[in-house]
């Protein structure tokens, strides 16, 4: 195999700071300021519980389906990139539905077949590390990953963040398809493909990692855990901030928080997917988990009070408590990434990577139940629906 080079990292990798942009703008973002629009405003964490449980749901079944047929395909164009491009266009399509959707039932109609377009491309595109880079270099290329995620967290966290907090939607999510557009023709322009000869003689399962390999179980029961911790502090923050810190913007102070979550991942992720290389994966994984406990049991005494000013900077307690959040999520998507293309059969790497998505997508399930939670502690004290939500993040970190 040839010498991997820096110019591949960036094509193989810029097409997740597209999908970054996108979920971490819908997610955190947009749906948390249009779904109390919609909704009854004490139902409004049960809303936005629901609208993203179901959808991930859709998420957990096609991302695997669909990276288990392009394992299959004999496309000329590869077995990858034609997916890619047809999700792409198709995201456009629906992002423009959520733009027009008039009442909750709309939105939540296009918020679903965007997880469906999405998935198709996103299953596939995962096949193309384990495909194209060399198993000593495959660290390296986790930590590129998780970089052009990161990019993407921190740009989203003031460009969507400021649209929807001028109450600009329509702006925000014509970025959202700009920057879609454009990374995905960057991924299926510059990456090559060797198309597949022939049909495998061996079908597809999505089942089989599930059966025949146990210790890729452990890793999805492991990320399950540690990205539910995660989602139940970022899926909630906005109302944290609106509600407990009493923030006159919380568009742009979940921004601030999303932007120093991703600006400290963004320190460690490469240099830990590097380290994994020479330290062991588990051993990364599990420092990050404790790390990331330590975090969200700090948020419980977060009052959004000054703790470091320099040159007219001011850092708060809240965002300084989610960098350590970003210091676990950083170290920890990048040696668990390696350690799942690790255990993986190379001739189906795009089904069992899409497998990782019942412990990614499955996690933000699971996190949608955080918001019937906060409903029902806000309503007994108002703002214990918030320390729940932490002691149970810390709870899932440490399990």
């Amino acid at each position: 195999m040839r010498k991997f080079r820096a110019v591949d990292f960036v094509s193989i990798s810029v097409y997740w700071f597209g999908l970054s942009y996108l979920w971490n703008s819908i997610h955190p973002i947009v749906l948390p300021s249009l779904v109390p629009l919609m909704a009854p405003p004490n139902l409004k964490g049960s809303a936005l519980g629901i609208i993203t449980s179901i959808g991930l749901i859709l998420a957990v079944i096609v991302q695997p389906v669909a990276g288990a047929v392009s394992d299959r395909s004999t496309s000329r164009w590869g077995r990858r990139r034609p997916f890619i491009l047809l999700g792409t266009l198709l995201d456009l399509l629906l992002l423009l539905g959520i733009a027009l959707a008039g009442n909750y039932w709309l939105l939540l109609a296009a918020y679903l077949l965007l997880q469906l377009s999405s998935n198709i491309a996103h299953g596939p595109y995962q096949g193309l590390i384990p495909d194209l880079v060399p198993k000593d270099r495959r660290g390296a290329a986790s930590g590129a990953k998780q970089l052009a995620e990161i990019l993407g967290i921190i740009v989203t966290s003031k460009v969507t963040a400021h649209f929807m907090g001028q109450g600009q939607l329509g702006a925000a999510l014509s970025t959202i398809g700009a920057f879609l557009l454009i990374t995905m023709f960057i991924t299926v322009l510059a990456v090559r493909e060797e198309p597949l000869p022939e049909t495998p003689s061996r079908p597809s399962s999505i089942a089989r990692p599930l059966m025949v390999n146990q210790d890729y179980v452990w890793l999805l029961v492991s990320r399950l855990f540690v990205l539910l911790g995660m989602n139940l502090v970022r899926n909630f923050a906005f109302y944290f901030m609106e509600d407990v810190l009493h923030v006159p913007n919380p568009a742009a102070a979940t921004g601030d928080m999303l932007a120093i979550i991703a600006l400290c991942t963004l320190f460690i992720a490469y240099p830990a997917g590097h380290l994994s290389d020479r330290l062991g994966r588990k051993r990364m994984s599990i420092g990050a988990a404790l790390l990331g406990a330590v975090g969200a049991v700090l948020l419980l005494f977060a009052k959004g009070r000054v703790v470091l000013s320099f040159m007219g900077l001011e850092l708060n307690d809240v965002l300084l408590y989610g960098g350590i959040i970003g210091l676990s999520a950083g170290i920890f998507l990048s040696a668990n990434w390696a350690l799942a293309t690790d255990l993986i059969p190379k001739h189906e790497a795009a089904g069992y990577l899409g497998i990782t998505n019942l412990a990614t997508a499955g996690a933000g399930v699971l996190a949608g139940l955080g918001g019937p939670l906060m409903d029902l502690f806000n309503a007994r004290q108002a703002g214990s629906g918030y320390t729940a939500l932490f002691l149970t993040a810390c709870f899932t970190y440490l399990l």
